[in-house]
């Protein structure tokens, strides 16, 4: 029965800690939408508009990710220009870009700042003509 409770304290006080390890997760959201064009296979120009969300790794690194929006923002802008209108328009192309996008601020994080910061990325919108 000793042992028991032993086994019982020891697995709950791991719990404990690692609940107490875990940070506080932070959103940061671009404003306005990001609108902006694809290569399109028609005549007439096609474009997209984007609600995007930043799940932040820690919330105190929001203002740091504030502060490096613009580069984030442009290089959004720069991988949906080069996407062509079959992956724009697919379930699964829009979840390649998210995923191209997610890797690509990474990267420009851990360039900036040392470490990746950015957890996810997550469109709240996906609009596309």
């Amino acid at each position: 029965m000793r042992v028991l409770i032993a086994l019982f304290f020891i697995m709950s006080l791991t719990t404990f800690e690692a609940h107490a390890e875990q940070k506080n997760v932070g959103y940061y959201g671009f404003e306005p939408d990001i609108i902006t064009n694809y290569i399109s296979n028609k005549r007439r120009i096609g474009f997209v508009r984007i609600t995007a969300e930043l799940m932040i790794e820690d919330v105190q690194n929001v203002p740091v990710i504030e502060h490096h929006s613009p580069l984030l923002r442009d290089a959004m802008i720069d991988i949906l220009i080069r996407q062509p209108e079959q992956k724009i328009k697919s379930m699964t192309g829009r979840e390649e870009v998210r995923t191209l996008i997610l890797e690509k601020l990474q990267e420009l994080m851990e360039k900036e700042t040392g470490k990746p910061l950015i957890k996810d990325l997550i469109f709240t919108k996906y609009l596309y003509h």
